[in-house]
């Protein structure tokens, strides 16, 4: 199995590269942020691969990083997700926002995925959930905290306060991330009026 290509950037298509490597020209499909990414044909690349072998055909991806190459295989264990699914979903998403939007279950981000609708977004940030703080840039604890939010759960006070920053033209879950970042940095008692300020500032960080 191949694992990693580096070689010179011979052409583009349209959804993938051909790298030469010593002479031998590797078709490699890659989400578009990553064919983007790679530089111009003559220039030096290296590739992270997953190797898929089927009975009529190899067929090789190519991605930035192993980060990138491990939400690829992640993606494709959730039901309905093949491997285009999974390139367009990195072609949408960076590997770190991807891994934000699943952990505060943000599944408007995910869906903003061509192809991709409601019912396999919720199938993505549900079946990942726990999968994905290992990877996002995101505290566990918001990630626990603002779960609690989304299931109903939350104060009167940090509801309203969400609901001010929703007000304000904030998303959601960014809203639910910074009130529940303020109301564990404000303790249970916090008021509205505080949750907001602290809501607000850490959104401007």
């Amino acid at each position: 199995m191949i694992g990693k290509l580096k070689g010179l950037i011979d052409s583009y298509g349209e959804d993938y590269v051909i790298l030469d490597v010593q002479g031998v020209g590797y078709q490699v499909h890659c989400a578009s942020r990553t064919l983007q990414a790679l530089p111009s044909p003559g220039e030096a690349a290296v590739l992270s691969i997953e190797t898929y072998v089927r009975e009529d055909q190899i067929k090789l991806f190519g991605f930035r990083s192993d980060i990138e190459r491990e939400w690829f295989r992640l993606l494709q264990t959730v039901q309905g997700v093949g491997a285009k699914v999974a390139l367009a979903v990195l072609s949408t998403l960076s590997p770190s926002d991807l891994a934000n939007a699943i952990a505060l279950r943000d599944k408007a981000a995910v869906a903003r995925t061509p192809g991709v609708g409601a019912k396999v977004a919720e199938r993505i940030v549900t079946e990942l959930k726990d999968k994905a703080p290992a990877f996002a840039d995101v505290d566990p604890a918001v990630v626990k905290l603002s779960g609690a939010i989304d299931d109903a759960r939350a104060p009167r006070a940090v509801a309203d306060a969400i609901s001010a920053l929703v007000n304000l033209g904030y998303g959601q879950p960014q809203a639910a991330a910074a009130i529940a970042a303020a109301a564990r940095d404000a303790g249970e008692k916090a008021e509205t009026a505080q949750l907001i300020r602290l809501g607000l500032k850490e959104l401007s960080r």
